[in-house]
């Protein structure tokens, strides 16, 4: 029944000619199951999908986020060309900015036990930048540059040590999202809820294979590679 459901109003998303804006915008900050989230959006059609892991694949791209950071103009079709989908941050620091651009966009907020995130976060990005050296490879400086003001300095400032603050923010977050956006427009997903939720949000059926359980860890691996470059520069 709930296949039929989603069938019956389905979003279109297949065989459509590419356009340059998302139509669903991932507001969950990373360690909130963005990878698995990504998998699934692709897996459903609505690929590809945006997400942190891209920025080091795509590096070329660091300094547009680093000018969207610092409040330039920001070409969001340009920065966005290919993708029908965005998660995880950077995209997920411009929540309101990728919403408004697409008026049409459905947002998916992406939400964890914020003690488990909290802890999944502290064990690996935020290890991960502190134990960064003060002296980084050129070709990795503008990521962990991009990664602080986007998460540390800015999302946090500069107090992700201090749980409660963490915390707060976290929550503070969750609030904003599901005040500013209307409930028509906003899924807000666990993703152990797995496909049923995200496929009647999107109008589109239930696939049969199991939902995607992915664990993440590329920038935590991309910035320990960078630790032991500097380490032996």
């Amino acid at each position: 029944m709930l296949t039929r459901l989603a069938a019956s109003i389905a979003l279109p998303h297949r065989n459509l000619p590419r356009r340059d804006m998302v139509d669903i915008v991932g507001a969950g900050f990373g360690r909130t199951g963005t990878r698995s989230l990504k998998a699934a959006l692709e897996q459903l059609g609505f690929g590809p999908c945006h997400h942190g892991s891209e920025v080091f694949k795509r590096r070329d791209t660091v300094f547009d986020w680093l000018d969207a950071v610092e409040g330039k103009p920001v070409d969001w079709d340009s920065v966005y060309t290919g993708y029908r989908s965005t998660v995880d941050w950077p995209g997920a620091r411009f929540w309101r900015e990728l919403a408004a651009h697409n008026s049409a966009s459905k947002v998916i907020l992406s939400v964890r036990d914020p003690e488990k995130w909290y802890e999944s976060m502290n064990n690996t990005l935020f290890r991960a930048i502190q134990n960064a050296p003060a002296t980084l490879p050129p070709e990795v400086e503008p990521l962990v540059r991009l990664l602080n003001k986007v998460i540390w300095d800015g999302v946090f400032e500069g107090r992700f040590a201090d749980k409660d603050h963490a915390l707060r923010v976290y929550e503070e977050h969750v609030a904003k999202v599901t005040r500013e956006i209307p409930a028509d427009r906003l899924l807000v997903f666990n993703v152990t809820e797995g496909w049923e939720p995200l496929c009647i949000f999107l109008g589109v059926p239930v696939p049969a294979e199991p939902f995607p359980r992915l664990n993440d860890r590329g920038a935590f691996a991309t910035l320990q590679q960078a630790r032991r470059a500097g380490a032996s520069a």
